[in-house]
């Protein structure tokens, strides 16, 4: 089992994304904290495999206890996924620095968060079966084919291309959902997901419209290359 800490100071949120890492396969939650202290107390006594980690937390960023884990590393090994409302460049090339496996920006779909850990367990079973190493094992445990990140299980270029064009061509420069759904005869589940597929590589950015009814309305824009 990989066995999950949950760093979020907000109790709703970490309750959510205990749920969702638990009802994944193969995961475990062993425990949730709220602060960096507790963090980093908590990484030392449940040897977690893998932390789900805010970056705005009450008493350090949580880019200082990114920090510490990479100090203590060798007594206290730890992968990290950052999950945080911090998008700004510096905090992204810290994270970076930091060897973080992956991060996500708040607010997003949970199925965005499946796929995260969908594709730390998958990185993990092939680390698992490696013995003598190539340039190809290395490359897949490196995630650099063709110095791009793979596309996550059932995201086809072609439909991705699809997508890209329906934003590409929206009259107003942005798109819902369902709107891209009803341009690209794509179901609105699928169209969701090749839209925060097109955001987590960098091809697209979301941003929510406020003023109706209910949640804000996420809309979807191109971004230029």
């Amino acid at each position: 089992m990989i066995q999950v800490l949950v760093v979020d100071d907000d109790f709703m949120v970490a309750r959510l994304h205990s749920s969702v890492v638990a009802s994944q396969p193969g995961y475990e939650v062993v425990g949730a904290a709220r602060t960096g202290a507790d963090a980093l107390a908590a990484v030392r006594t449940l040897r977690p495999d893998l932390v789900l980690l805010d970056i705005y937390l009450p008493d350090m960023s949580g880019l200082e206890v990114l920090r510490r884990f990479r100090e203590s590393s060798a007594d206290y090994p730890v992968d990290v996924i950052v999950i945080s409302a911090a998008r700004d460049l510096d905090t992204l090339r810290t994270a970076l620095r930091g060897g973080v496996f992956q991060y996500l920006v708040k607010p997003f779909e949970v199925e965005s968060l499946r796929n995260r850990l969908e594709d730390y367990a998958g990185h993990q079973a092939e680390l698992h079966h490696l013995t003598e190493v190539h340039q190809e094992e290395v490359d897949r445990v490196f995630r650099t084919t063709s110095g791009r990140l793979p596309a996550p299980k059932g995201i086809s270029p072609e439909t991705t291309d699809l997508v890209l064009r329906a934003l590409g061509d929206a009259p107003e420069s942005d798109l819902s959902a369902t709107e891209c759904a009803e341009v690209t005869g794509l179901s609105r589940s699928s169209t969701r997901r090749y839209l925060e597929h097109l955001v987590t590589i960098g091809r697209a950015e979301m941003r929510p419209r406020y003023g109706v009814a209910g949640r804000p309305e996420r809309r979807y824009r191109l971004l230029s290359r």
